[in-house]
């Protein structure tokens, strides 16, 4: 099983287009040792032939030719994605399905009811693409059992609803419901190793544990430092919290979660928010994730399973 980080940051990217801050100010200039990188979507293959995308970003074209460069003897409209699951409903998980509207076939969308009602009523999508390429949408089950997707012969998927919160336009944004965001394993039947993806993640459940602890690799939520990150840095009023992303600092965090995994488990985060003092290579934070045996994804980044 071959997994690509198309993007590792959370809606914006970074440096983000509109933000001056200490982080976004400093790549620009130079000044801070830090990749770019746009919003969050990996791809999974398990032949190095068809792939399925895991969130459609608004990034999505200029991370899929990076990724997956037209050769002179394509087909004249060639593209490697064959599915695409969503986690959720968010602008920066579903927008770039907008600008796959030029693709051949019905996309094959994956999700689950909630997200689907979301992007039906919220935020029409599905509608809106009924009038270019089409949709061929599938239901994602809540119930653990694993299902294969047409594109990924002999690995097995699984969906664990997870705490967060579904996007703004949702009417269920105060009134979370199972399905509004899940976690993702990919599990190779063939050797058992599996991949644990959860790009959000508002709470570590006991299920998430033992996900996580029986997956070699997991990529999971690294949006915010801190609780009081976007508040700190002036950008909002929200914490972490509110809008549905466990902080990696501080008692009960992320990183003293991921210290307590099996040593062998591969631990990575996503989705790295542009206030996040982790984007700083040279940065104390920095330092400790590197000390807890925690990596930071970047745009390119292949994990072989």
């Amino acid at each position: 099983m071959d997994v690509r980080v198309l993007g590792s940051a959370a809606g914006g990217g970074f440096p983000q287009w509109n933000c001056n801050c200490r982080n976004c100010r400093g790549a620009r200039a130079g000044t801070l040792k830090a990749q770019a990188r746009t919003q969050s979507s990996i791809a999974i293959s398990a032949d190095f032939n068809s792939w399925a995308l895991c969130n459609a970003s608004p990034d999505i074209h200029r991370q899929l030719a990076a990724q997956f460069p037209i050769g002179s003897d394509a087909e004249l409209r060639s593209n490697p994605i064959r599915d695409i699951l969503l986690v959720d409903g968010q602008l920066d998980h579903t927008i770039g399905l907008l600008l796959l509207r030029e693709n051949r076939e019905p996309l094959r969308v994956w999700s689950t009811d909630l997200v689907a009602d979301d992007l039906t009523e919220g935020l029409p999508l599905l509608r809106v693409l009924k009038h270019y390429c089409g949709i061929d949408r599938r239901r994602i089950p809540l119930d653990s059992t694993e299902f294969e997707v047409p594109s990924l012969p002999g690995i097995a998927v699984a969906a664990l609803a997870v705490d967060g919160k579904p996007a703004p336009y949702s009417k269920r944004r105060e009134n979370p419901e199972p399905g509004d965001n899940i976690a993702l394993t990919f599990r190779d039947r063939a050797t058992g190793r599996a991949l644990f993806y959860a790009p959000g993640l508002a709470h570590i459940t006991e299920p998430v544990r033992q996900a996580m602890r029986a997956s070699a690799a997991v990529l999971v939520d690294g949006t915010f430092w801190s609780d009081e990150e976007m508040i700190a840095t002036g950008v909002s009023h929200k914490r972490a919290k509110d809008i549905g992303h466990l902080a990696q600092s501080g008692h009960g965090g992320l990183i003293e979660e991921l210290s307590r995994l099996p040593a062998d488990v591969r631990r990575i985060l996503i989705h790295i928010n542009n206030t996040n003092p982790i984007l700083d290579e040279a940065g104390s934070q920095r330092a400790q994730l590197a000390a807890a045996g925690i990596e930071i994804a970047t745009d390119g980044m292949r994990i072989e399973l």
